[in-house]
């Protein structure tokens, strides 16, 4: 357990896509967790489960069988925040059609843990093995769980630093707007004799005609006048 919070504490969060953060974290679940042959991400987003990160193909064929029937260990356990462990495919009867079909793909055992989040879940760390009963010791449940909480944490940042982009982006597009609306308005002012007021809705009334955006309406404003000189 040292030795994975020592990795883990290595992680870089900052300045990183969250594709690349959680494929590190994969792979250092892969090599950690006692038992795991392949390893995945999944996140939950509304009624939509995804794959963000695997190690091995075997991981990623069989989160993506469950997500053609909606349901399965890794959706389950994302979409409940229970631990969920399969240690023989061959018996398991909780999800009989999945069970038949992932053994297909070499899966004998998995073990889904809930990515934590303020009392809820942001999906599941999955493992899986070729081997039946490969995660029933405490260890592997342990040491996933300690991987879920630190993939919960870099899921999260990355959220973050997306809001803070994004908002960042609206801001500098609303002050741009407004500045072309703004100089439109004075075009039209010099050219029209018209007051700021009578100026503004003259882009509006053009905006509901034509069924574009006030901005857009103004641009061509601006650009007639530039084409002039």
């Amino acid at each position: 357990m040292q030795e994975l919070w020592r990795d883990l504490s290595r992680v870089v969060l900052a300045e990183r896509g969250l594709d690349d953060v959680l494929g590190e974290v994969t792979d250092i679940a892969a090599r950690s967790i006692p038992g795991a042959e392949s390893t995945s991400i999944t996140l939950v987003r509304g009624d939509r489960a995804f794959t963000a990160a695997h190690t091995g193909e075997m991981a990623l064929a069989a989160d993506e069988l469950q997500y053609e029937r909606g349901y399965g260990p890794c959706m389950d356990a994302g979409r409940a925040g229970v631990v969920l462990r399969v240690d023989d495919m061959r018996t398991e009867e909780r999800w009989p059609d999945y069970t038949a079909r992932v053994q297909g793909v070499g899966v004998r055992s998995s073990l889904s843990v809930p990515l934590p989040y303020q009392g809820s879940t942001l999906g599941a760390l999955n493992v899986y093995s070729t081997r039946p009963a490969a995660f029933a010791s405490a260890e592997s449940e342990e040491v996933a769980t300690a991987v879920a909480e630190a993939v919960a944490i870099a899921v999260l940042n990355a959220d973050a630093h997306d809001r803070v982009v994004e908002h960042a982006r609206n801001l500098r597009l609303a002050m741009e707007s407004r500045a072309v609306i703004e100089q439109a308005k004075g075009v039209l002012m010099a050219q029209q004799k018209l007051s700021p007021e009578q100026a503004f809705e003259v882009l509006r009334e053009a905006s509901q005609r034509y069924n574009r955006k006030l901005r857009d309406i103004a641009a061509g404003v601006v650009a007639s006048v530039a084409g002039q000189r």
